[in-house]
């Protein structure tokens, strides 16, 4: 950490850990504590506009899926599952919420019958065209607590890392 970086929660943890335990490098905490910390708190930020639209992160999440579709709105429910990375069971729990609210409908799959589309609805569109236009305003507030430089140096260094972590032959367990 630099000179004239003030020291923080996660700089305390660490000088405990050193103090309690010196033998073992806590050094990964610098990096690995902040961006816990971090995104604990974009969550939060996130949340906060979530909540003025009445969805959860999740729902917000599958109105953003079917809206990038394109017209006419709509996805299977397993196409949903993947583009939002949750299991096809808690897909089926959002999916029942934001079909109780008007937003999405269901309807079988005109190629199989045994299959369901699920697709937003007028209100749906309308909803997250706003609540999206407003997050994305929201991500640039919080952004621009960096400088474009700092911005641009983050998202090199977070793609890189996220590259490697996702790499083709890379798996939770490896």
């Amino acid at each position: 950490m630099e000179d004239n970086q003030p020291i923080d929660r996660v700089a305390r943890i660490q000088a405990d850990w050193r103090r309690e335990l010196p033998h073992v490098d806590v050094s990964p905490q610098a990096v690995m504590g902040r961006l816990h910390r971090l995104a604990d708190r974009l969550t939060g930020e996130f949340s906060l506009v979530y909540a003025r639209y009445g969805l959860s992160e999740g729902e917000f999440d599958v109105l953003c899926a079917l809206r990038r579709a394109g017209e006419p709105y709509e996805r299977a429910p397993g196409e949903l599952a993947a583009h939002t990375m949750v299991t096809t069971g808690a897909m089926t729990k959002r999916i029942d919420r934001l079909e109780r609210a008007g937003l999405v409908t269901r309807r079988r799959s005109d190629d199989d019958q045994r299959g369901r589309i699920v697709a937003l609805t007028d209100p749906g569109r309308k909803l997250i065209d706003q609540a999206f236009t407003e997050h994305m305003s929201n991500e640039r507030r919080l952004l621009d607590l960096l400088t474009p430089s700092e911005a641009e140096t983050l998202e090199t260094l977070l793609t890189a890392w996220l590259s490697r972590m996702e790499g083709p032959h890379r798996t939770s367990s490896d």
